[in-house]
């Protein structure tokens, strides 16, 4: 019986051998890409000069889209699944981020 609290597509096979195959290649291609979204958010963060914060912006954003890319698509081919979240967890989650956003010293309207 599949699990229930799974969101998950069938799974398209893959040799099982010593070689990398299909799946390994975009896992490893998914992992650079988040350490590479990781690393442009710090240089983003320490950007001083406005044309390379343009820069890396655009960078930053392409590396973005391409690890959704990948992503969707590991998700399609049944190698990325989810776990459904219970209606009772995105309540808790949102009251729990309701509370921090109540602790802020500046309300968004204050700050347009």
């Amino acid at each position: 019986m599949p699990d229930q609290n799974k969101i998950q597509n069938p799974e398209t096979s893959v040799p099982k051998t010593a070689q990398m195959n299909d799946r390994d290649f975009l896992n490893d291609m998914l992992s650079t890409e988040k350490y590479f979204n990781s690393s442009y958010s710090i240089a983003l963060n320490e950007a001083s000069h406005s044309g390379l914060y343009n820069e890396l912006l655009n960078i930053s954003t392409e590396t973005k889209n391409m690890q959704r890319t990948l992503y969707n698509l590991m998700f399609e081919m049944g190698w990325y699944s989810l776990e459904k979240a219970e209606p009772q967890k995105i309540s808790q989650s949102f009251q729990q981020f309701t509370g921090y956003k109540n602790q802020l010293p500046y309300s968004q309207q204050e700050l347009q």
